[in-house]
């Protein structure tokens, strides 16, 4: 999905509405989206006439899995010369408030319905965290911070520069914005510099140590433009975009001495499997872009991954790959909590700060500003700290939360100030995996992280966290919030109070910033990995001793590009997109 802010909060809300499963109202007109993106379906539709005569004669050049932040604009590059048909299991952004505006970013990550544009899930480490359900995947629920990649990410994947200078600027003229720079954000700005994260930069997508001010994909209206927008850059009359539409498996032919994919099977909204087949031909291709999580889980429900765990499920076997799910890396983050004696106003992350050291340095504030959000159920953990956290950690009951819940309708707007600064560590060493829980698509699989199991990320979140208080403790800060300096101790204990995760806390916890880093360690949506390039795929992203199987998305990924990856993940769509038609028409492609 996502480069994210106030994770702690976001966290927290998934704490509560996982337990009482609570679902927003969604406003809007339901078909607004129809008049300007008509080619987009619902699942349900494959089989009518207004797509096919019948599903059997219909085929498509390319069927991409997932319409998320790198399928839309790969979908919408390769139907300038073929037809596409892009699947995604979830609904369209369009209409869906929670999703659109930023004052409602966190009601999003809030939502744990089925039907919900963000699936949370824990993992094994006892983290939580979540993945897109929507189209547009991440680029719709994330906290919408844009920029690029450094070069040497650019070098080690082994892309054409030449390509990727001509990708990103394709996506930055459909979606992308200069912020609204407010006074914490500028607090934040002067604060790094105050602490040593020089030069200021200024506003740039680039990627350059020092502190430096990025895009987003909110306008200055505070609107949501994600990877899904990108759609209208695609050919209508090529392309074919059906939403409530789960993969359940790609479909191989096997006959001959590599497995060829042929088409997949989905299920629509009302339960009803249809299969979708590729043109037969040799360049036609199925392409998994469901994400970190979903494109290994998908490869492994198609009987591509290590053979003794497919057995176990009764998954047939087509490829014994024993690398599928490998290497899933989640970037840890922790915060500390800024307090202040004045309002705070809403803003996601704006300033970063990009050390030597190899942590990212970030900031949010003010969630919950708006009376239909601060009635939401927010959980133990936000900006309004101290809701709960004269309860320790261990007494958070089902009651005691019932509890906060029915108070916190009474909780006057005054209360909703703060926020967070985050210390984000840089190309984690820390490796993990995935696997199978079930053979069901819909549920999540068992994901592991194996945070700060390397040393080497347990020094560089210290060395974070010292920084972040520093800035903090800034002058810059003080003056803002009209707080007086805090000692380390005091800020990190309002940290670790409000802190939520499954991991057990400790009495150390202030006294030893590594027991910190353990105890209170976080997402911050960063997930990859799963699929990497010489193990899964070869380089040009193509399945090894598959045919016709190309993943493009973040699971291909050895370390997370940039402070935030979404903006290279949608470069990575357009780029791939490009490329294949090059590949395959030369000039011909026109593109």
């Amino acid at each position: 999905m996502a480069s994210v802010g106030a994770v702690k909060f976001l966290l927290c809300l998934l704490v509560v509405l996982w337990l009482f499963n609570f679902l927003p109202p969604c406003q809007g007109k339901e078909n607004w989206y129809e008049k300007h993106y008509s080619f987009i379906k619902k699942a349900s539709s494959f089989s009518s006439s207004s797509i096919s005569t019948t599903t059997l004669n219909k085929a498509y050049d390319y069927i991409i899995v997932g319409g998320g932040t790198a399928g839309c604009p790969l979908a919408a590059t390769l139907s300038q010369n073929f037809t596409v048909l892009l699947l995604e299991r979830g609904s369209v952004p369009f209409t869906n408030p929670n999703v659109t505006f930023l004052e409602n970013f966190h009601i999003t990550l809030a939502d744990t319905s089925p039907t919900s544009a963000s699936q949370y899930f824990v993992s094994t480490d006892g983290v939580f965290n979540a993945r897109g359900r929507v189209l547009g995947g991440g680029s719709s629920i994330n906290a919408g911070f844009y920029t690029r990649a450094s070069s040497r990410f650019i070098y080690k994947a082994g892309w054409d520069a030449k390509l990727v200078n001509e990708s990103y600027p394709w996506v930055e003229k459909q979606i992308v914005h200069r912020p609204k720079f407010s006074a914490f954000q500028r607090a934040v700005r002067d604060s790094l510099i105050d602490s040593g994260v020089s030069p200021y930069n200024g506003f740039t997508y680039d990627h350059i140590y020092g502190t430096k001010v990025g895009g987003t994909i909110f306008d200055r209206f505070g609107r949501r433009h994600s990877a899904a927008e990108l759609l209208a850059s695609g050919n209508t009359d090529k392309l074919t975009v059906l939403v409530h539409a789960t993969v359940q498996n790609i479909v191989f032919d096997t006959t001959g001495k590599t497995p060829k994919a042929v088409g997949v099977i989905f299920k629509d909204e009302n339960g009803k499997q249809h299969e979708a087949m590729l043109e037969n031909d040799r360049h036609s291709e199925v392409i998994l872009s469901s994400g970190a999580i979903g494109t290994p889980q998908m490869l492994l429900l198609s009987g591509i991954g290590p053979k003794d765990e497919l057995q176990k499920l009764n998954i047939s076997v087509v490829l014994d790959n024993p690398f599928v799910g490998k290497g899933m890396v989640d970037n840890p983050m922790n915060t500390v909590f800024v307090p202040s004696n004045r309002p705070v106003y809403h803003s996601l992350i704006e300033t970063v700060g990009i050390t030597k050291k190899g942590v990212y340095i970030e900031a949010s504030s003010g969630f919950s500003q708006s009376n239909s959000s601060i009635h939401c159920h927010h959980g133990i953990m936000s900006a309004e700290i101290g809701q709960l956290s004269t309860i320790p950690p261990k007494q958070r009951s089902i009651e005691a939360i019932k509890d906060y819940v029915k108070n916190k309708r009474d909780v006057p707007v005054e209360a909703f100030k703060g926020g967070f600064v985050l210390s984000k560590v840089a190309s984690a060493w820390s490796v993990g995996e995935l696997k199978l829980n079930n053979t069901n698509v819909d549920e999540n699989p068992n994901v592991t992280f194996n945070y700060f199991s390397h040393p080497y990320d347990l020094q560089r979140c210290v060395e974070g966290i010292r920084l972040a208080i520093k800035v903090v403790q800034s002058k810059h800060f003080t003056n803002y919030t009209l707080c007086n300096k805090q000692t380390t101790e005091k800020l990190l204990n309002l940290t670790v109070k409000a802190n939520v995760n499954f991991i057990p806390k400790h009495a150390n916890d202030t006294a030893s910033l590594e027991q910190f880093c353990r105890d209170t360690v976080i997402t911050i949506w960063h997930y990859h990995g799963g699929c990497h390039v010489g193990k899964v795929v070869s380089p040009d992203l193509k399945v090894l001793d598959v045919d016709r199987l190309r993943v493009v998305d973040g699971s291909t990924f050895d370390e997370s590009p940039g402070t935030n990856p979404q903006a290279t993940v949608m470069m990575m769509g357009r780029y791939m997109g490009v490329k294949i038609l090059r590949d395959r028409l030369g000039r011909l492609a026109g593109i």
